[in-house]
């Protein structure tokens, strides 16, 4: 299904690049290619117009430059790329860059054998990049995000790192609003923040080596 996923997912993004509507767009291509609903929202996760690839990708900013700087963190959405790949999930390599799970939240977090682990891996890559703090923001509406704080909250006081983790009821916002880079995948932030720090894909690169990635950015219709 890989090459079929990949022009899938071309697909999309000429159309999204002409206009067509994310929802209108999916289901003609999700129709042609015969897709399950799993393999669409995989190519809708990764698929993205060229005015919204080359914004994001004007917009990136270099790990190099994160010296001494304060990192914003979208958590839930990098912790969970990271337990995904930890547990063996597939990860999507997406057009713009970014790397994605398939995970989604239903309004309650769940504490799963990865998330220490996953936020030990992130800690430890940042704390090789000796940045001046990061700053965690949870979502309050989802339950169990307090039990979350605690966690990394605990993981970052014996070792020294300069965690802040904050619970605020629209992280999208925040971040979007922001003027210091924020480590994130979600679109919808990308495409209005300042900075993003393309984070998710350097800590598995770095630690997560046999992560099962999948490239779904390389058909002749995307470059």
């Amino acid at each position: 299904m890989l090459p079929r996923l990949r022009e899938a997912t071309g697909d999309l993004s000429w159309l999204l690049t002409r206009g067509y509507t994310t929802v209108s767009a999916l289901k003609m291509v999700g129709d042609r290619y015969d897709l399950e609903q799993r393999q669409r929202t995989a190519i809708s996760r990764c698929a993205c117009s060229d005015a919204a690839r080359a914004r994001r990708c004007e917009r990136q900013f270099p790990l190099a430059r994160l010296n001494n700087e304060t990192l914003l963190i979208d958590g839930y959405n990098l912790l969970t790329t990271i337990e995904a790949a930890l547990a063996g999930g597939f990860i999507f390599a997406a057009r713009d860059g970014a790397y994605r799970d398939m995970a989604s939240m239903h309004g309650t977090w769940r504490r799963v054998e990865e998330t220490v682990p996953a936020a030990e891996l992130i800690g430890a890559f940042l704390d090789e990049l000796a940045i001046a703090g990061c700053r965690w923001y949870l979502d309050r509406p989802v339950s169990n995000s307090g039990r979350l704080r605690r966690i990394l909250l605990d993981l970052s006081a014996p070792r020294e790192w300069q965690w802040e983790v904050e619970l605020v009821d629209d992280p999208d916002r925040i971040l979007a609003a922001a003027t210091l880079p924020v480590a994130t995948a979600d679109s919808a932030v990308l495409d209005r923040c300042r900075a993003w720090v393309n984070l998710a894909a350097e800590v598995l690169r770095a630690g997560v080596p046999q992560a099962r990635v999948i490239d779904l950015a390389d058909s002749p219709q995307q470059r």
